[in-house]
């Protein structure tokens, strides 16, 4: 068996961690098929607090790095959450409605949807599934919803000033 995909906040600047929980998902954990496509597809309830003096938005994502595409699989890309947002309750992934804030909003992720789409990996061995919270120095990144999530991982990036990520794995 060949080994997996490095993680890639592992080779992007080093930024600080701060508290992320999930009454759904467990760091280390399976994912539950209900946060599968093929299962209910809704996205889990995330809670988060710590974040550094200076944020002043966050954005939430959950990107595969074991996809099968030399480039990992994002599944979920949800922007421009305000300040003084916490969490977001299970199935906030399902629309923009479901998201705080009057400017907060879903990029494309990579099925292509404008939403959460679950774990859907091929046969095999378990993927991983890294839910991460970002917290940004800006309130709002300067992308659209149909700004490819490459170029999206490239703002987080230069605006992240401490980062949680629960990583999750599911197989088919």
């Amino acid at each position: 068996m060949s080994a997996r995909p490095p993680i890639p906040y592992d080779f992007l600047p080093q930024v600080p961690s701060f508290e992320l929980t999930s009454s759904d998902i467990t760091d280390g954990g399976v994912l539950p098929k209900e946060f599968a496509h093929a299962g209910g597809n809704l996205s889990p309830q995330l809670a988060w607090s710590g974040a550094p003096e200076g944020t002043r938005g966050f954005a939430v994502t959950c990107y595969d790095p074991d996809a099968p595409t030399g480039s990992g699989w994002w599944h979920w890309l949800a922007l421009d959450l305000p300040a003084g947002t916490t969490g977001l309750p299970r199935g906030a992934g399902s629309s923009d409605a479901d998201l705080p804030g009057s400017a907060s909003f879903h990029a494309r992720n990579d099925f292509p949807g404008h939403r959460y789409d679950g774990a859907a990996p091929p046969p095999g061995p378990a993927h991983r599934y890294l839910f991460a919270v970002h917290a940004l120095d800006v309130p709002a990144l300067d992308v659209t919803r149909d700004t490819p999530a490459a170029q999206i991982g490239f703002h987080l990036t230069f605006h992240t000033l401490a980062r949680a990520v629960i990583t999750a794995e599911y197989s088919a």
